[in-house]
């Protein structure tokens, strides 16, 4: 299972890199294989600004449907739009290419919340 050190996490199994007021979200190593094979995937908020641990979107793939949520409240700036022709790239590369949206953060005191790839991880091993 790869978990990077240098990104924050949640434990909804999405991860998060800081990009100055910015932060860039997918989901997990984990989570990509739990799901199972991505065939779809919904994000309907770009251009909205959300709260934290409010639903950003969907993922559909062959196994379940699963909601994914906001780590941090802001405004939804970018959708990964290689997603909308390629939704396994979400599989192949979780971390990389597979990035689901941006976010312009309007709180960032909630980063200090995130978890650490190390507690990630214990999370992912339960």
């Amino acid at each position: 299972m790869n978990i990077p050190e240098n990104l924050k996490y949640t434990k909804d199994h999405e991860w998060v890199r800081v990009e100055g007021n910015e932060v860039v979200v997918g989901i997990t190593d984990f989570a990509q294989d739990q799901l199972g094979d991505v065939v779809f995937v919904e994000i309907e908020t770009e251009g909205e600004t959300l709260d934290k641990e409010e639903v950003f979107g969907t993922i559909e793939a062959v196994k379940t449907v699963s909601d994914v949520f906001m780590p941090v409240s802001g405004k939804v700036t970018a959708f990964n739009e290689k997603l909308a022709d390629t939704p396994e790239i979400m599989n192949k590369d979780p971390y990389g290419d597979g990035w689901m949206i941006r976010i312009e953060m309007s709180n960032t005191d909630e980063l200090k919340e995130l978890i650490t790839a190390k507690e990630y991880e214990e999370i992912a091993k339960a």
